[in-house]
């Protein structure tokens, strides 16, 4: 029986306020490595360190590809990352129905993010009080596919790997994360454009999908 419902952040609860920012990086950066290979040393390089600055972020990125940090297209990415955290927004049906579920379910958040984004956008939108708990990469030092990850959620809220569930709208992130930690993922595809055997297509459904 399901007692956690643990969600991922952009995409999932929170819409990015530019597209992609992540891709806007490796395109400003001028990373030639594919997107597959560059995502996780990213994300390994940016998000599981609490750095000073943005500027000393995007630098240490920069330099693990083996790129001059220029300063301007350092500059660039702050911008665009600023920019990003200042226009993102909760989805239509994030609020409703984090409301409901926190009726009948304990809610945890699991991000993958810098030390600056993630915590201004839940504190300007007052998310904080959805949350049982909330763990970030970068306080954590570790990415959600590491299974101790939602490891520590579950010890954390006492709570079984069997009663636990992630929902997320990521394929290679979240529901791998899922399948690394032995928990149920829900993928959430908007679009409807993915196959995935366990799926919403909104965060309304999820309360029926629950129960199948």
């Amino acid at each position: 029986m399901t007692k956690l419902i643990i969600f991922d952040f952009y995409g999932t609860l929170v819409e990015n306020g530019v597209y992609s920012p992540v891709k806007q990086v490796k395109f400003i950066l001028d990373i030639p490595d594919e997107f597959k290979d560059y995502i996780g040393k990213f994300e390994t390089v940016f998000m599981t360190k609490e750095h000073e600055s943005l500027k000393q972020g995007f630098i240490a990125v920069a330099e693990a590809f083996g790129i001059d940090p220029e300063e301007q297209k350092i500059d660039a990415c702050i911008g665009m990352w600023n920019k990003n955290t200042l226009l993102a927004r909760p989805f239509r049906d994030a609020i409703f129905a984090l409301t409901k579920l926190k009726e009948d379910y304990k809610i945890a958040l699991l991000a993958n993010t810098d030390n600056f984004s993630v915590p201004q956008i839940i504190k300007k939108y007052e998310l904080e009080q959805y949350f049982d708990y909330m763990l970030f990469s970068s306080k954590e030092g570790m990415l959600k596919t590491n299974p101790e990850a939602i490891g520590k959620i579950l010890a954390a809220l006492d709570v079984k790997s069997e009663d636990a569930v992630l929902v997320g709208d990521s394929i290679d992130s979240d529901m791998r994360a899922a399948e690394n930690a032995g928990i149920r993922g829900i993928l959430l595809d908007r679009r409807n454009r993915r196959d995935y055997p366990d799926k919403i297509r909104n965060l309304h459904e999820i309360g029926p999908k629950l129960m199948q």
